[in-house]
């Protein structure tokens, strides 16, 4: 299956997501981003509390048999991606507007506009926005869903475990 209509699947539906969508353009706008025409995906991670866990991703390029991705990443203030890990993909961190604290293996730091930082496979980590919003650009390995290794278990996408 694409691994882009996976990750759609279990975004929020149009009318859920409207509002943090009608949101996150006024920011992009406030600070003249150009997107990608691509779809968005606007995730809660099934938890239900969009705000507190989730994020919106615009896939730049996801090439599979080419070996690299990109993608924009972006997190309301106080909004956190999950715990995870990947079992292969490592990802670079390039932080283009904002800030935002990092939990990376047992380490804990914040990163700003400019900053970059290498995220390699099989070590857990996740990130939040402080002091306002945030956009980081990812580049890494194509995104595989099931690369994702997830600490809660109720996240129904990749995996909670090494299995």
């Amino acid at each position: 299956m694409d691994q882009l209509k996976k990750g759609l699947d279990i975004s929020l539906s149009p009318d859920q997501a409207k509002p943090y969508l009608e949101a996150f353009h006024k920011q992009i706008a406030e600070w003249d981003i150009a997107l990608p025409a691509v779809e968005p995906l606007v995730l809660d991670f099934g938890l239900g509390e969009f705000l507190r866990y989730g994020l919106v991703e615009y896939w730049i390029a996801n090439e599979i048999n080419a070996g690299y991705g990109g993608k924009y990443l972006f997190v309301f203030d106080g909004q956190t991606c999950p715990m995870h890990k990947h079992a292969n993909k490592v990802e670079t961190y390039y932080i283009v507007k904002g800030r935002i604290r990092v939990d990376y293996g047992d380490k804990h730091f914040v990163m700003q506009a400019g900053d970059v930082q290498r995220i390699d496979s099989g070590i857990y980590h996740r990130f939040t926005a402080i002091q306002g919003p945030a956009m980081i650009l990812e580049l890494s390995q194509p995104c595989i869903v099931d690369d994702n290794i997830f600490q809660d278990d109720r996240i129904p996408i990749g995996r909670t475990s090494e299995a």
